[in-house]
């Protein structure tokens, strides 16, 4: 039983960034505010992380999709060789040394075989999650003189930034889209039609680490923590933190989802961190600068969906804990940076929440149905799991209210939106007080992380919620059509808006071309990317004080002809403005965004 509470307590660190845990020396690592890495050439092995560290092509490839080692063709029956950890950090002692290497045997002969005998759902099988252009890619240094199809226009200049998951290492078990490191994507685009290609991986300190090592030794959260086989390398992962291999008091997170510019900085996140700043240098490189704690005002993990009032220029964001209740806060940050609200939230049991909205006075949190249930490892089963005896809720906080006490939770049956576009405000005939959503509500609920044989169905739907009456009601705006990953005109964030811009994810998971949808009548204007080739999230950029006067861009992956592209679309008439060649791969990715060149040159170092 002891053995088993501990082995549980691990796992809740880990699904919480390791908050407050395992209290490690972490002299080997440079210092967070400081801690700036450049990449070379491959080496393997670096001896200093002080010196130019390059992390070049994860499993060691050309820019070509990567040719994965043979136990990925056959998980269950095709157990990888044993590897051997070799401790490279100089302060490993003889006795650490002797017990890492036991800890290796006894991964090699007892939590690999233990891990490769049991089949693999696709969601955590890397044969499906790390195939064709989901496969990873090496670092691009900044790239210049790309090829223009079109005229870019001027409202573009500055720097288009996508993040994504690219493991560095191949999976040594299960993996899922979202447990690979961060990696983000750049297109910097100047006066004349010049346009500038690089990507970096985000040198996170579990990446850094693990770089020196030379293999992974960090737990993935969602691919490899299943059952028992999740409770040993759990248990193999905390052996190697209690002998000081592994630094866990820096946090674990991978940096691969969503990325802000807020007060001077551009900030790379995963709900699993601290998010990390990333400098955009004047040539269109990037620069790990560090985890980011807000001036020290914060030290836990914020979600990869924080929210910036185009009114006022204050930061909302969300912070979810496994462990500890009240599980939830609300942080909001001044223009300057200044943290103004610290609420908890109280949540009868620890839930995923990815996404949430704002208005012009309210906070909106989605409580839905995948939650946390760290018990079901020992019955062999994923700690997420999808409730389906618990009531879907969406809680309404005003931004002023400095306890959380008066949060009004409003049930929403039969409702769970990964991501929401966008919420505002409204009146009933009778003068109600009433909170518009707008999300894109997805069934089964756990589509991304299980296996159900169910068709996937990601249907666009206004979700109205009357503060008075406390009652709801959902109405499907598009069916029969998937919609996911997109946004809103961020100038109209918590207001009104009648267009959202999405991905159309058919065929799942690729994405096929992107959808204009007018909120007032449910009319849908396509542009289609052409046969074989697919994207990612649209991003739009406005130009001028219209709704959709502006231009919608991102990453495009024509599959036939081997190529990617970086699109630019007229949001207006929803047609073809410019293409760019682009010199490298860009594996299919999570979220973006846009710094113009005036935010460029007020960035904080």
């Amino acid at each position: 039983m002891f053995m088993t509470q501990k082995i549980l307590s691990s796992l809740s660190s880990l699904l919480t960034a390791m908050q407050h845990s395992l209290r490690l020396r972490s002299d080997h690592l440079p210092p967070e505010t400081s801690s700036r890495f450049h990449l070379l050439p491959q080496t393997k092995h670096a001896k200093n992380t002080n010196c130019r560290l390059l992390i070049n092509n994860p499993f060691k490839r050309t820019t070509k999709l990567p040719d994965f080692p043979p136990f990925l063709t056959s998980p269950a029956t095709s157990p990888p060789s044993p590897v051997k950890l070799r401790p490279t950090h100089p302060k490993l002692n003889p006795l650490q040394k002797l017990a890492a290497s036991m800890l290796d045997k006894i991964e090699s002969s007892l939590v690999v075989p233990m891990e490769q005998n049991k089949p693999l759902p696709k969601p955590t099988d890397p044969t499906v999650q790390l195939s064709g252009n989901f496969a990873p890619v090496n670092e691009c240094p900044v790239q210049n003189g790309l090829e223009v199809v079109g005229q870019i226009p001027p409202c573009l200049r500055g720097v288009y930034i996508r993040n994504g998951a690219n493991p560095l290492f191949p999976p040594l078990a299960g993996h899922h889209l979202f447990d690979g490191d961060g990696m983000i994507h750049a297109v910097s685009i100047g006066s004349d039609n010049s346009v500038s290609y690089s990507c970096r991986y985000t040198k996170t300190n579990r990446l850094v680490q693990e770089a020196e090592l030379g293999r992974p030794v960090f737990p993935k959260p969602i691919g490899e923590l299943h059952g028992h086989s999740g409770l040993a390398r759990l248990a193999l992962f905390a052996a190697r933190a209690e002998i000081g291999l592994v630094d866990t008091t820096r946090g674990m997170g991978v940096a691969n989802a969503g990325v802000v510019y807020f007060n001077g900085r551009l900030l790379a996140m995963s709900e699993d961190d601290l998010p990390y700043h990333v400098k955009i240098n004047d040539h269109g490189d990037l620069e790990t600068i560090g985890r980011f704690r807000f001036d020290e005002q914060i030290d836990c993990p914020v979600i990869a969906h924080p929210k910036v009032d185009p009114t006022t220029g204050d930061l909302h964001t969300l912070s979810y804990n496994v462990l500890r209740k009240p599980h939830l806060r609300y942080l909001k940050f001044d223009t300057c940076g200044k943290k103004t609200r610290d609420v908890d939230i109280t949540l009868e049991q620890p839930t995923m929440i990815h996404d949430f909205a704002i208005t012009e006075n309210f906070v909106v949190i989605p409580n839905q149905q995948l939650v946390f249930e760290l018990s079901e490892m020992i019955r062999g089963g994923s700690p997420v799991i999808y409730d389906r005896e618990k009531m879907s809720k969406f809680g309404v906080l005003s931004k002023q209210d400095p306890t959380g006490s008066d949060i009004s939770w409003i049930d929403v049956p039969d409702c769970f939106c990964f991501h929401l576009w966008n919420a505002w405000e409204e009146k009933t005939e009778d003068g109600d007080p009433v909170i518009v959503v707008i999300g894109s509500c997805m069934n089964p609920p756990d589509t991304i992380f299980s296996e159900s044989g169910e068709p996937t169905r990601i249907e666009l739907t206004k979700i109205r919620l009357n503060l008075r009456t406390k009652e709801s009601n959902r109405k499907v705006i598009v069916s029969g059509i998937n919609l996911e990953a997109g946004q809103v005109n961020r100038n109209f964030l918590g207001r009104k808006t009648r267009f959202v811009y999405l991905a159309i994810a058919d065929p799942w998971p690729r994405c096929s071309g992107i959808a204009k949808v007018d909120l007032e009548n449910g009319a849908v204007s396509e542009f289609k990317y052409g046969p074989g080739r697919f994207g990612g999230e649209p991003y739009f950029v406005p130009e001028k004080e219209g709704e959709d006067e502006g231009y919608v861009i991102g990453f495009v992956r024509d599959e036939e002809r081997d190529e990617s592209e970086f699109v630019v679309v007229d949001a207006s008439e929803m047609k073809l403005v410019a293409t760019v060649q682009l010199p490298e791969r860009v594996p299919y990715g999570f979220h973006g965004t846009f710094v113009s060149e005036n935010q460029l040159m007020e960035q904080i170092i």
